[in-house]
């Protein structure tokens, strides 16, 4: 998949009008972008970066289905629940590989156990990012907010490694891997 068909994937389940869609697209964009840097990075891993910059943009497709209307979705499942409906959604669309870069995103992945031990509203299976291109996506969204004063500007580590902290120091650790592996831009 291309990125312009990525695109026109994203536009089949958003009206460009609503606030959701101008939210998601902004942030896809800023992810898709910071994501293709890190693979130009690392390319000694041997990245698929038309890979990686389609799956970047789609990553969030499932938002428009959670309760979030801070960014202006009113679906009825939570938030957290964005990365395994994406999974639905784009394994439906017929792009399993894709489908997985949804599902495994949130975080820096979510282990069955976590969602066992923590009662998560989530499947009950590993939601880890396995594949570089996965790992790469994981890494970059966590850099970018759907915020509206934050959306283009890309946090500094430490923001990022206190706010998974929150989750357990594990998160955090997970994170600075990512960084020694891909380096920060």
């Amino acid at each position: 998949m291309s990125p312009a068909e990525a695109d026109k994937l994203l536009r089949k389940y958003y009206s460009e009008r609503t606030p959701a869609f101008r939210y998601l697209y902004q942030h896809s964009l800023s992810v898709a972008n910071y994501a293709v840097k890190i693979a130009e990075r690392n390319m000694d891993l041997g990245p698929d970066i038309t890979f990686i910059h389609s799956s970047a943009i789609l990553h969030d497709i499932a938002i428009f289905m959670t309760h979030a209307p801070a960014i202006g979705c009113y679906g009825r499942y939570p938030y957290l629940a964005h990365g395994y409906l994406g999974r639905r959604l784009l394994e439906y669309e017929g792009y399993p590989e894709h489908a997985l870069v949804c599902e495994r995103h949130v975080g820096v992945g979510i282990t069955k156990e976590e969602v066992e031990s923590r009662n998560l509203p989530l499947p009950k299976r590993d939601m880890l990012p396995v594949s570089l291109e996965e790992q790469i996506v994981c890494y970059a969204d966590k850099f970018f907010s759907k915020n509206p004063g934050r959306i283009n500007t890309p946090k500094d580590p430490d923001e990022i490694i206190n706010k998974l902290c929150q989750h357990g120091k594990g998160k955090a650790e997970v994170f600075l891997g990512f960084m020694k592996k891909f380096g920060v831009l």
